[in-house]
């Protein structure tokens, strides 16, 4: 694998940190690409991969972050076999582009399914309980007693009971939590140890008194949950969405907030990121939201990390990776080589 190079892009990789050292260690040339280095140098994402294809070495593989790989980014490396996304979502990367040019596309399924299921328990105690409007209230110079709720007891609805939704299910029942799921494809072993109801989107929204989204964000999931949806949810319940901001209509959203039919949403993910400063969803006091970091835990990000680089290396080695997205074009050139 001389004179190959592997970009990096994603934020929170380091120069000499772990990956640094896998990918160094197996004879690669390793470039950062981060948003801070790009920044620093002026370069856009394109650019910067038309900088790293420069002089003695050309772009083999990548390890991708959340930027969008647009097939105008894939087209300008023209030695690349291999995307390597860390994480579980592929959705920044446009799959069709890289299929045409032989680049297989990996992904990260399920290294971070605990540290998001326990957010999304932190997120649902904080609506329950009120815990960051009190804690502001309190900094402040105030000192409100409000009365929240318990979470056990309550209906918790899981809309997607992949790897994460079956966890927080889990850990729901863990609570003392009734636990009813959706999922077009259901895991019934699943459903069978743990008891948990599979009941229609319809029966699930209209249950629960907490509602979890688990989703891929695709054509049969964009805006899934959009006012006719939120109209189907019981009464003073709360909305927890840690998936793709995609899967939320958050202007339905916001008027099913204005209206009272809800008690509260919690977004770790939106349409737009960072969230944009006119989004109706900052002007109400009972919404949530965190900056994309469900699954920012530094035990998640090294299985996420080391998984992605070891999928490039399987790549540039001929071998298959673990998590192929496109098989097909890809796949035929990752066995050819």
């Amino acid at each position: 694998m001389t004179n190959k190079r592997v970009l990096v892009t994603t934020a929170y990789l380091e120069p000499g940190g772990e990956v640094d050292q896998l990918l160094g260690g197996a004879g690669l040339d390793t470039v950062f690409a981060r948003a801070v280095d790009r920044n620093a140098s002026g370069h856009s994402l394109r650019e910067a991969v038309e900088h790293a294809e420069a002089g003695r070495g050309l772009v083999a593989g990548i390890v991708a972050g959340t930027d969008p790989f647009t097939a105008e980014v894939i087209g300008a490396a023209p030695g690349l076999r291999v995307i390597g996304r860390c994480g579980a979502g592929y959705d920044n990367v446009d799959v069709a582009a890289a299929t045409r040019n032989g680049v297989a596309v990996a992904h990260t399924p399920g290294v971070n399914r605990q540290s998001v299921a326990e957010h999304v328990l932190g997120l649902m105690v904080s609506c329950a309980r009120g815990i960051p409007q009190n804690v502001a209230d309190v900094r402040a110079g105030g000192w409100s007693q409000p009365s929240g709720r318990e979470v056990a007891g309550a209906t918790l609805g899981v809309v997607g009971l992949g790897s994460i939704g079956r966890t927080v299910a889990r850990l729901g029942q863990a609570l003392g939590m009734r636990v009813v799921g959706y999922d077009p494809w259901l895991d019934h072993a699943f459903l069978d140890e743990t008891g948990t109801r599979a009941l229609p989107l319809a029966e699930v929204l209209a249950e629960s008194d907490f509602v979890t989204l688990h989703l891929a964000l695709d054509d049969s999931s964009r805006h899934l949950i959009d006012a006719t949806a939120l109209s189907m949810m019981k009464p003073g319940a709360y909305l927890i969405n840690t998936s793709r901001g995609g899967v939320v209509d958050e202007e339905a959203l916001a008027g099913a907030l204005a209206r009272g039919q809800l008690a509260g949403a919690a977004l770790d993910v939106t349409e737009h990121e960072p969230l944009p400063q006119d989004s109706r969803l900052r002007d109400f006091g009972n919404v949530l939201v965190t900056g994309h970091i469900a699954g920012a835990t530094v035990e998640a990000r090294s299985r996420s990390s080391l998984s992605a680089a070891r999928q490039v290396l399987d790549v540039l080695r001929g071998r298959a990776p673990a998590h192929l997205v496109n098989p097909g074009h890809a796949t035929a050139r990752v066995e050819a080589n």
